[in-house]
């Protein structure tokens, strides 16, 4: 009789065993690359963003995406562009939106739980809890910039990281600016020692990169005028301009001089400098862009009753590892004819700037020049880039060089040159790479929060400066 209890009790050892084992595994594999394993939630969507998500089909993605939001113009708006999407002639889409709308938006769809992976691209002011949410419930998440507006939302966004490892969910925020074919190749070529030389430390004054974006309220998006909502313009509820676009800028400053290294933001950022200033938006320039005129959560920010003065501008400057940045963000009403949103980026290195620009010159098209430094010799400079530069060259096939007085333009074949709303097609790609891995690279959650670290503590000190 002891023996048989003995084995037994030994059977039922090794089964809970196994179950337990087999538990952890489709926690640590919950998704394999299957047809339709990830179901798309689309929580409160109040930015294109949120429908360039679904500009494109993913094979892994489910065609059934269930939105939950208020009512209101904007998701109307959402599910309209999907609709076009859905429509178009070109290798249309082939979303189903199961549509909820409602003041109990977000409990609704915690306790439905209908998807695995939410999609947040919206009014920022409560975004930050809404991934706490989501994480507490086992969610991924999958969110469009900024995940943080204040230094009391980057305090949560660190709690949400911490949920997030616990329970075994992706966070993730979508950085399309590293998909920009001159960005990788500018971080491309800093990696080659015989072209760049050491990325130079710089000074507060005189920073060894340089990075600064234009945009515009009033654009097209998908051949359409963009109908931003009202709250856009409110900083409690989009957020400023130092804290919005500088979180792209931001990350590749990161990105590009440190790749896939582990930042701490307690220790290798320090803060030096940071301003900001508003952009005045007139009221029929304002209705133009939304369709409404002046809401009254507004008025603190209106003088003369007419115009605006939204702080959609700023600089900061930091050191990161001891490298010295400046990030710099402006806003204008709309951009010249012809003309866009434009990015500009400089890196100093002790053999060669690395510059990007898109100006009039460049008929608003992202051009990268190496400029060699002086007194380097040009001629055994240029034998050395030409063998070097061979390396960028295998790995992206049609790349040149042109000469110029002084200088180099990379020139890139039109098939890289892949727009920004393409770029959330690749961002979403590699999130469901990264779900199948069942995590994320090592780098991403430190650098992530020493991201949004830079960002609300450079609005912090732009505040106190006044």
């Amino acid at each position: 009789m002891e023996m048989k209890s003995y084995f037994k009790i030994s059977l039922i050892l090794t089964i809970l065993l196994s179950m337990t084992i087999a538990c952890n595994e489709s926690e640590t594999a919950q998704f394999t690359g299957a047809p339709n394993e990830v179901k798309l939630i689309t929580l409160a969507p109040g930015h294109f963003h949120a429908y360039l998500v679904q500009k494109d089909m993913y094979g892994q993605v489910d065609p059934t995406v269930h939105v939950y939001a208020p009512e209101g113009p904007e998701v109307e708006s959402h599910l309209s562009m999907i609709e076009n999407y859905n429509n178009r002639d070109d290798n249309p889409t082939s979303w189903n939106q199961v549509v909820y709308k409602g003041s109990d938006y977000l409990e609704r769809m915690l306790s439905e739980q209908k998807g695995n992976v939410v999609v947040l691209a919206g009014n920022n002011r409560n975004k930050t809890s809404y991934i706490k949410r989501s994480v507490e419930e086992g969610l991924n998440v999958l969110s469009d910039k900024p995940m943080a507006i204040n230094r009391e939302n980057f305090e949560l966004l660190k709690e949400s990281f911490d949920i997030a490892e616990r329970n075994n969910v992706l966070l993730y925020d979508i950085m399309t600016e590293r998909y920009e074919i001159t960005s990788i190749l500018q971080k491309e070529i800093m990696a080659l020692p015989g072209v760049f030389g050491e990325l130079e430390k710089g000074s507060a004054d005189n920073p060894s990169v340089i990075k600064e974006s234009v945009h515009y309220f009033f654009k097209y998006v998908s051949g359409q005028i963009l109908r931003r909502p009202p709250w856009f313009f409110d900083v409690e509820q989009q957020g400023e301009g130092i804290i919005d676009v500088t979180t792209h800028l931001v990350d590749l400053v990161q990105w590009s001089c440190f790749p896939e290294e582990i930042l701490d933001y307690q220790s290798d950022i320090k803060m030096i400098s940071a301003s900001r200033w508003p952009t005045p938006v007139t009221e029929s320039q304002f209705q133009s862009i939304t369709g409404v005129g002046f809401p009254s959560y507004l008025n603190d920010h209106i003088e003369s009753d007419t115009v605006l003065q939204v702080y959609a501008n700023g600089e900061m400057n930091y050191a990161l590892k001891g490298v010295h940045a400046r990030v710099i963000v402006k806003w204008g009403y709309r951009a010249p004819e012809g003309a866009g949103d434009t990015h500009y980026s400089f890196t100093r290195g002790s053999k060669a700037n690395l510059i990007i620009r898109q100006g009039a010159e460049q008929n608003f098209k992202p051009v990268l020049y190496i400029e060699p430094s002086e007194p380097l010799n040009i001629n055994e400079y240029e034998d050395v880039l030409v063998r070097e530069f061979s390396k960028i060259q295998e790995k992206y096939p049609g790349v040149e060089l042109k000469k110029h007085e002084g200088l180099w333009e990379v020139v890139v074949p039109e098939v890289y040159a892949s727009d920004h709303e393409a770029h959330f097609a690749e961002v979403t790609a590699k999130y469901l790479q990264f779900l199948v891995d069942g995590k994320l690279p090592g780098w991403e959650v430190p650098n992530m929060i020493s991201k949004y670290f830079t960002t609300t503590m450079a609005l912090e000190m732009a505040k106190e400066s006044e």
